[in-house]
């Protein structure tokens, strides 16, 4: 996986965000399920920095105090002068409430419930700062930096743990009326089934989330915990694949018809774990599903910044803040 480095500092030099950003520095934090991250940019200098930190501890206050201590060691290291930071943007893996700064839940972890992160991160670095969930960031990060440069309508897709989705239209990222757009992980896949009223269909992340693709191993008579047994070349393991990629090439082409994005970015480790053979085959099946709607292929392209997307996206997320 490639050092993003070169990518956002490059963007940086080419472009210039509002009044601001031509001084001082902003700053991204991941406050996430893997590792904690904090990036700084300085605006005058055209520079990204990176830092990253084990999570010890998973309690809410903990992780706050950890990621908060990693942003500030690396202004000290950095040597930003008192106000010199102009605002912070903050990503969290699971849903938040990006107008009020409060999370609204962790989907793996208790004590997140309305929590305050903006208020506690504003007031630790004494700048403003905004957040929003993982995927959204990882979308616009993708967008102003990464892969989707030049793009003005994309859609990303993260396939992991969970299965999460951002949306930017129009050069900025869509929330929707409850900033809940593009959060297709959590809709449900296939029939209603009449004889079954209490059955409901299974949702998107339950069947190609980690634990779903494990889950539909095991049904097939292949029990494992291990993602990449689902990726090697064995019958089970091939037909999990190509279910996969049929039930996301279905959707994705349900997205395509409804807001006719110039790319989709897959994401996440499962994205990473079946390679370009994944994304080809997704494509392909898109085609096949479209034929009757659009002659533009849309492309289905890998997400190319890696583990510092979210900080990369928070960086965007003032950046794009500057501009308004």
């Amino acid at each position: 996986m490639h050092d993003p480095r070169t990518r956002v500092e490059e963007r940086l030099a080419q472009h210039t965000w509002g009044a601001l950003s031509s001084q001082g520095c902003v700053m991204g934090l991941d406050v996430g399920s893997y590792g904690l991250r904090a990036a700084l940019v300085d605006l005058q200098h055209h520079t990204y920095t990176c830092l990253q930190r084990d999570i010890t501890s998973k309690e809410p206050s903990a992780m706050m105090s950890e990621v908060i201590a990693l942003g500030q060691q690396l202004l000290s290291e950095k040597h930003v002068p008192d106000g010199h930071l102009v605002r912070i943007g903050v990503g969290f893996n699971g849903p938040v409430d990006a107008r009020a700064g409060k999370i609204i839940q962790s989907p793996r972890v208790a004590g997140w419930e309305d929590y305050p992160i903006a208020d506690q991160v504003e007031e630790a670095f004494g700048a403003a700062a905004l957040i929003d969930n993982d995927a959204n960031l990882i979308a616009l990060a993708e967008a102003t930096f990464g892969v989707g440069q030049g793009k003005r309508d994309l859609f990303y897709l993260h396939l992991s743990s969970g299965v999460g989705g951002g949306l930017v239209l129009n050069g900025k990222l869509y929330h929707g009326a409850a900033t809940m757009a593009g959060e297709i992980g959590h809709a449900v896949v296939g029939p209603f089934d009449p004889l079954r009223p209490d059955h409901m269909p299974r949702t998107l992340e339950e069947q190609v989330s980690i634990r779903g693709l494990m889950a539909r191993a095991t049904e097939l008579g292949q029990s494992t915990n291990l993602l990449s047994d689902i990726f090697t070349d064995s019958v089970i393991g091939r037909q999990v694949v190509s279910e996969t990629i049929d039930i996301l090439a279905v959707r994705l082409s349900q997205i395509v018809a409804l807001i006719d994005p110039e790319m989709i970015i897959l994401g996440g480790i499962v994205a990473r774990s079946g390679g370009q053979p994944f994304i080809n085959g997704i494509q392909e099946r898109m085609a096949d599903f479209m034929r009757s709607l659009v002659e533009r292929p849309v492309p289905v392209v890998h997400s190319v910044l890696g583990f510092e997307s979210v900080a990369i996206g928070g960086v965007a997320l003032v950046l794009e803040s500057l501009t308004e």
